[in-house]
C-alpha cells in the first residue's frame, strides 16, 4: 500500500515522446499492486510511454498472469495479500527473465535486500514518482549489449572454466549452462569486458542501472553476492570475480 507522488490525470511534457512510444510498442509490463488506484496510475503512465500493460491485483493471480502474457518488465508490489512480493518473484524467476522492480512501503535495508536475494533487479520506496519508474524502466530495457563481438560471431570469453558470450546471453561453468538473471548478466558482462579493469560500484551502475539511477549502491554488492553463489565462487578466495578492498570489483583469471 502506500501513494504515488503525482496523479494519475496530471499532463506532463515528455521530450521526445512519440519516438519513445515507438520503439517501446510490444513491449509488455505487469503491474501488480493491491492498491488498485494506485496500479491504475502506474499503469496509465506506463500506457503513455507505449507499453502494454497488465494488471494484477495478488500475487497467485500475478503469477499465472505472468505465465499468460510473458511480460518485458514487471513492477511488483512487496506487501500483497496472501502470496507476498518475495514469492511472487522466486516464482517467477523460476520461468521469466523479465526485469523485476519492487516497489516497498518499508525503508529497512532488510527488506530491501530480501527482495533483491530473490531476483528482483532494482526497488523503490513509496511514496515514488511515476516519472522516476518510467525512466529506470527505460534505462533497463535500453541497456546496451556488451562488447566483444566480432563480424566472425560471438567472441567468447573464458576465465578458466567459465565461458561467457555476450550476443547469446549465455554462461557456462565446466560447459554446464548457468541461468543468470538479465541483470546478472550484464552485471557480468559490464566485468568481463576489460576485465583487467577494476570498477567501483559507482560505474557498474552507470553502466548497468543508468546513469541516472539514484539508491543504495551496496545494490550492487547483492547482485555480485548472487552471481558468486550462482558460479560457485568464494568471496574469500575468488576465482571469478575479485573484490578489490577501496574500490569495488574486477573479473578474475577463473584459476
Amino acid at each position: 500500500m502506500g501513494m504515488v507522488q503525482e496523479k494519475a490525470g496530471r499532463e506532463d511534457t515528455v521530450e521526445g515522446g512519440s519516438s519513445r512510444q515507438a520503439s517501446l510498442r510490444g513491449v509488455r509490463a505487469l503491474v501488480v499492486e493491491d492498491d488498485v488506484p494506485m496500479a491504475t496510475v502506474i499503469a496509465n503512465y506506463l500506457e503513455r510511454e507505449g507499453y502494454e500493460v497488465h494488471k494484477s491485483h495478488d500475487g497467485m493471480d500475478a503469477v499465472q498472469v505472468a505465465r499468460s502474457v510473458d511480460p518485458d518488465v514487471v513492477v511488483l508490489d512487496l506487501g500483497l495479500p496472501g502470496q507476498d512480493g518475495i514469492e511472487v518473484c522466486r516464482s517467477l524467476r523460476t520461468f521469466s527473465d523479465a526485469y523485476v522492480v519492487m516497489l516497498t512501503a518499508r525503508t529497512d535495508e532488510l527488506d530491501t535486500l530480501v527482495g533483491l536475494s530473490v531476483g528482483a533487479d532494482d526497488y523503490m520506496t513509496k511514496p515514488f514518482s511515476p516519472r522516476v519508474l518510467i525512466a529506470r524502466l527505460r534505462a533497463m530495457l535500453r541497456r546496451p549489449r556488451p562488447l566483444g563481438v566480432s563480424e566472425d560471431g560471438p567472441a567468447y570469453r573464458r576465465f578458466g572454466s567459465l565461458a561467457i558470450d555476450p550476443v547469446g546471453r549465455d554462461v557456462w561453468i565446466e560447459d554446464e549452462p548457468v541461468p543468470l538473471t538479465r541483470t546478472e548478466f550484464d552485471v557480468l558482462a559490464v566485468l568481463s569486458e576489460r576485465p583487467r579493469m577494476a570498477f567501483s560500484r559507482r560505474q557498474l551502475i552507470d553502466r548497468v542501472w543508468g546513469q541516472t539511477w539514484v539508491g543504495d549502491e551496496h545494490l550492487v554488492d547483492v547482485h555480485v553476492g548472487h552471481l558468486r553463489r550462482k558460479l560457485g565462487d568464494d568471496a574469500g578466495a575468488a576465482r571469478f570475480i575479485r573484490t578489490v578492498r577501496g574500490i569495488g570489483y574486477r573479473m578474475g583469471t577463473g584459476e
